[in-house]
């Protein structure tokens, strides 16, 4: 009989054992607060407003609905509920997108292009209070490079997603 594998975890050291912590909470809370701004102020969730602002930052306004479940690693049936509550506002509709395949897209209304555009300044404020200018550029500069780093670990197919798309020169 083989005797068990001595333990070969490397477990976190107090200090790493600290920021991970600090990590999770901030992975934790960050999105509850994000959400409480959009609902309170414009009615919609987090969710709901990255699926709008997805659509808007897209071409002619309209992507495909595996596309849009890929990019906010969400589950088809949580788009496709979200997507549902947001063409019942009449702000997307759903229809066959021809570039995409003939796959099922959504795509924004000009309603929806309104309601995104007027719920993106307080989003931003907020972004801006609890984040952004909390932290300075350099400390803020340090948390998009480990962002992009752990999403090229954990889900390569989005690190094009989360890529530099501007130079550090607009800090």
């Amino acid at each position: 009989m083989s005797q068990p594998e001595p333990d070969v975890t490397p477990w976190l050291s107090g200090a790493q054992l600290d920021d991970w912590r600090a990590v999770m909470a901030l992975v934790m809370t960050l999105p509850v607060v994000l959400d409480a701004q959009l609902k309170r102020d414009s009615g919609m969730t987090l969710f709901e407003y990255h699926v709008l602002a997805a659509l808007s930052e897209s071409p002619h306004d309209e992507a495909a609905m595996s596309d849009l479940a890929r990019l906010s690693q969400s589950s088809p049936s949580r788009l496709s509920h979200a997507v549902g509550r947001l063409e019942d506002a009449g702000l997307v509709v759903r229809g066959s997108c021809v570039a995409a395949g003939k796959r099922t897209s959504a795509r924004l209304t000009p309603e929806g292009r309104a309601r995104v555009e007027s719920a993106a300044p307080g989003h931003v404020r907020e972004v801006r209070r609890v984040v952004v200018d909390l932290l300075g550029p350099e400390r803020f500069a340090a948390l998009g490079d480990a962002g992009r780093a752990v999403v090229q670990a954990a889900v390569p197919e989005l690190a094009a997603v989360v890529a530099p798309i501007t130079d550090r020169g607009d800090a």
